[in-house]
């Protein structure tokens, strides 16, 4: 039995497939993201759910591609955790990049791949290697154009007194926004990047707004300065993007790039489905 896993920070698609690409089982916990969570919140997460829980001593082969696994340091932690919850699976741990890639891009072909969801990436790949020249800081330094700085971004926007008085009464009706409240999800619960995406829900629903119009170009022309065109070829190759922000800002997206030169290839909100097929083919 072999495990593909696609992990952003809020949630993580799960699917067991047999040797011939069958699929067992598909199932979705809550988002495994190593720079944000403990050993004991991982496993939990991994617990709460039978068809794990109950499988993890079938399990032959872990493929885990995550949010937070930049770096070695994130991929060795993560890869102890499952080792010893999976005892006798092999493990492989990759960056969330790596899904993407596989999911968007021809074998072969060259590509900017992005991730826009409840934080963001972007990478160079060359038809065999991924390319970084920017390592992520997470989503307080960084995560441009991202659900997770939406969030930040509509948060500031309704305490500072700068939204429309209809608008922040609509806010206001959706969320609870009561300071404390707010302030232990941001700084006593986990994931708070997770839960400042919730509200880019908001954003994309109002998105015809002036206010909202303005964040969301605004953030999307800094995502094309600081992360598309830190690569020179830009210009000559698709660029792709994975994640629920990319895919209901579709449109969006499309009038920046074209402003810039720059072409719009496939957008996907989860890479899943296309993790399967490229782990039957290899």
């Amino acid at each position: 039995m072999k495990l593909l896993v696609d992990s952003g920070s809020t949630k993580a698609d799960w699917i067991s497939i047999d040797e011939n690409g069958k699929v067992l089982f598909t199932a979705q916990t809550l988002g495994l993201n190593p720079e944000v969570l403990d050993k004991e919140e991982i496993v939990n997460r991994l617990n709460d759910k039978f068809d794990i829980s109950h499988n993890k001593n079938k399990v032959t082969h872990l493929f885990f591609y995550g949010a937070g696994c930049g770096t070695e340091r994130m991929k060795n932690f993560l890869n102890e955790v499952f080792k010893k919850y999976f005892p006798k699976a092999i493990v492989t741990v990759q960056e969330d990049t790596y899904a993407a890639v596989y999911a968007t891009t021809p074998k072969n072909t060259k590509a900017i791949v992005c991730i826009l969801g409840t934080g963001s990436n972007c990478s160079y790949f060359d038809g065999t290697v991924l390319h970084q020249k920017v390592q992520s800081l997470g989503y307080i330094a960084m995560d441009d154009c991202s659900g997770n700085q939406f969030g930040r971004q509509l948060l500031r926007g309704y305490y500072f007194n700068k939204m429309p008085k209809d608008l922040a009464t609509k806010f206001e009706e959706t969320y609870n926004l009561d300071a404390d409240f707010i302030k232990n999800n941001l700084y006593k619960e986990p994931n708070p990047n997770a839960y400042l995406a919730t509200f880019a829900k908001f954003l994309i629903e109002n998105k015809e707004t002036e206010f909202c119009k303005k964040i969301i170009f605004a953030a999307m022309e800094d995502f094309v300065e600081n992360y598309i065109r830190q690569f020179e070829n830009c210009k000559e190759v698709p660029i792709h993007f994975i994640g629920s922000i990319a895919f209901y800002l579709k449109e969006e997206l499309h009038v920046v790039l074209k402003k810039h030169g720059l072409k719009l290839g496939n957008v996907l909100r989860r890479p899943i489905d296309g993790l399967i097929q490229y782990h039957i083919l290899n």
